[in-house]
């Protein structure tokens, strides 16, 4: 019986359960963090928010394995931005904030710490209760949505139509649209990147995308029975119900070498 159970303690590992909040575990979800954004390649960059449960598993050759599950929250930086997560602001609750909950595996091997996989499952935050005029995400095929962002980038490259010089830019892609009740009507929000081209605003034909400008642009629309209000005043679209532009954020990206149909 003695010499089952020392073969018994030779094969079962070692494993240990810290804290969540020692300084081992937090730099492992932070480096999970950072290897999770790298390869998001769409939407926005996320930045942890609580370590949920750590587990490591002491390998024979000294070796470590973490296995821990992290939840991590959008912010407002578009995974194209540069500007360093730590100064990136959490999506406001009230604009329906997305999270994302995490299992990562990583490895301790000579005390550098690398993740060898990872699985996100990600979801707009609950309401407890329906909340009348609050924001609500909505579909990316939405077509009112769609509609908006469409306009929208119609309008960005008509305000330079004086300069025929002025560079046309072109959608990379849709990144939230979202949707509001108001009195008589709905409020439509868009948010996406659009990116600076080879071609002129004059020019639509062999455009490529550029290696200089990309714009993270948010717009929103109001449908009021076709009829425009208070807010339309100073709209940059034709029709009478859209508005102009909420903000724009604009940086330097590498280039994305893309033809554009």
């Amino acid at each position: 019986m003695g010499l089952l159970a020392g073969a018994w303690a030779q094969v079962l590992p070692n494993i240990r359960r810290p804290p969540c909040d020692s300084p081992e575990v937090e730099q492992a979800a932070l480096i999970a963090q950072d290897y999770i954004n790298s390869h998001h390649k769409h939407g926005y960059k996320f930045i942890l928010n609580q370590i949920d449960e750590i587990k490591i598993i002491e390998k024979p050759d000294g070796g470590e394995t973490y296995l821990m599950e992290v939840d991590l929250l959008e912010t407002t930086c578009h995974v194209l931005d540069p500007t360093p997560l730590a100064n990136c602001s959490v999506r406001e609750k009230h604009l329906m904030h997305v999270d994302s909950d995490c299992d990562v595996a990583l490895t301790k091997e000579k005390d550098v710490l690398t993740v060898k996989a990872y699985k996100c499952k990600t979801k707009p935050d609950s309401r407890e209760q329906m909340c009348l005029g609050c924001i609500d995400m909505v579909h990316l095929n939405h077509t009112e949505g769609l509609d908006l962002v469409t306009e929208s980038l119609i309008a960005y490259n008509t305000k330079s139509s004086d300069n025929p010089d002025q560079a046309r830019f072109a959608l990379l892609e849709v990144t939230r649209l979202s949707a509001q009740v108001v009195g008589g009507g709905h409020r439509y929000f868009a948010e996406f990147a659009i990116v600076e081209t080879n071609c002129t605003v004059n020019e639509k034909e062999s455009c490529v995308f550029l290696n200089h400008t990309v714009a993270v642009s948010t717009w929103a629309r109001e449908a009021r029975d076709g009829r425009c209000n208070e807010r339309c005043e100073g709209a940059a679209f034709s029709h009478a119900d859209w508005k102009q532009a909420v903000k724009t954020f604009i940086f330097t990206i590498p280039s994305l070498n893309m033809h554009l149909k």
